[in-house]
């Protein structure tokens, strides 16, 4: 079964906001089966709201619309689809009394928020169990449209509970079997260099995605039907006698939390000393709920100074060899983790750009320290060219060289 996704408002065509709403929806149907035909970002505009159903409609089965059911005069789109479908807005008690139980007492209902309990006469009404804003689900010749709030945990929460489940009910989809691999040490070149003849001899139905960040590839094997799970198992082996130790895991999950679960599996404790990432792997493995348990602290020493004074990096080192050189990121990984008390630490140094670099030392050189119990391990990496990126594959290669020497 074939569907869209829709989000509608100006603040999401400005700019003003991102729009992660329809990432997330299109993984979650894309697992239940349905295929993702399109989607689409529009204005607060009836017009072009109606426009778009129209068009839509003719290509899918299942119209997902996300935005413009606030209380504000800015949210027409209920009002637009029972102008849509010919139909009006009546007042429903239950879902007054729904959002009645939401503010419990904590604040009135005001007049604004009381029109929220106005609802297209011909749909069914879902109700909102976590916003104010109901949910209105109509079918039509044959097809269903789901008008959804925008705020992305109300979103979340009714589709996880009420309309995955409701479609899933009434249209039969087959199961979506996937396999997922963190690769290390590919680029995404290179990794379907590698493996090509693999991928050309998988059987007819399968597919393999290629998912590059900076740093890491990821990897995605997937085919349609239950009935084709040993099949599935089958090529997952195969893909595994292939990559060998290149895979740091077999599930969907950013490098900072396949690091954060070895360490609390192994009651480690880890601290960073960043100088060109400028605390970015410490926000990154923080990013993680529970990282406190094995996570200690960063020491951020951009400035030689810095890695002097808290780190205690020697001068010499510094004078000798640079701020970006072997001899400076082993100490500062020792000073780090004799500072901080862990048992891990990650070390840092390098020039993200897009000045700062050298004939010996261009754009993008940088050294990476990781230390485990007692053990440093250097390696000197040559990023590229783009700060932002340098930054973030900088980061990732670090966790990623942490990780491998944890498994060691």
């Amino acid at each position: 079964m074939k569907a869209a996704i829709v989000t509608i408002g100006d603040e999401i065509l400005i700019g003003q906001i991102v729009d992660t709403n329809s990432a997330w929806m299109a993984s979650k149907m894309t697992d239940a089966g349905f295929e993702i035909e399109e989607k689409q970002a529009i204005g607060d505009d009836a017009d072009q709201i109606k426009n778009t159903i129209t068009d839509v409609f003719g290509r899918v089965d299942v119209i997902l619309m996300t935005g413009g059911l606030g209380p504000t005069k800015d949210d027409i789109t209920k009002k637009t689809l029972c102008e849509y479908f010919g139909t009006e807005l009546v007042f429903s008690d239950d879902v007054l009394q729904n959002i009645e139980q939401l503010f419990n007492g904590f604040t009135t209902v005001n007049e604004l928020t009381r029109n929220q309990a106005y609802v297209p006469k011909d749909c069914t009404v879902i109700q909102n169990k976590v916003g104010t804003a109901p949910i209105t689900w109509f079918d039509y010749k044959g097809k269903v449209l789901v008008s959804m709030p925008g705020v992305p945990y109300e979103m979340k929460y009714v589709m996880e509970h009420e309309i995955i489940p409701r479609l899933q009910h009434q249209y039969d989809t087959e199961a979506y079997l996937k396999k997922v691999f963190i690769v290390g040490g590919y680029s995404e070149s290179g990794l379907a260099t590698y493996i090509a003849d693999f991928e050309d001899n998988l059987p007819k139905g399968f597919g393999l995605a290629y998912l590059p960040s900076p740093g890491v590839v990821k990897l995605r094997l997937f085919v349609k039907g239950e009935h084709r799970r040993a099949e599935l198992n089958e090529q997952v082996k195969k893909l595994e006698g292939l990559l060998g130790d290149a895979i740091l895991a077999e599930r969907d999950m950013p490098i900072e939390q396949l690091l954060g679960a070895r360490l609390f599996e192994k009651g480690l404790t880890l601290g960073t000393a960043e100088s060109c990432t400028g605390g970015n792997i410490a926000r990154l493995i923080t990013s993680i709920p529970g990282s406190s348990h094995y996570f200690k602290g960063s020491i951020v020493s951009y400035a030689n100074e810095a890695k002097v004074n808290l780190l205690h990096v020697s001068q010499q080192a510094l004078d000798m060899y640079g701020a970006v050189s072997e001899a400076v990121v082993l100490e500062m990984a020792h000073g780090v983790a004799k500072a901080l008390n862990v048992d891990c630490a990650i070390a840092v140094s390098g020039i993200a750009g897009p000045d700062g670099g050298t004939e010996d030392k261009p754009v993008g050189t940088v050294w990476i320290c990781t230390r485990y119990k007692g053990k440093s391990v250097a390696k000197k990496y040559q990023m590229g060219q783009y700060r932002d990126a340098n930054i973030m594959r900088a980061s990732n290669v670090a966790m990623m060289q942490m990780l491998a020497m944890i498994e060691e």
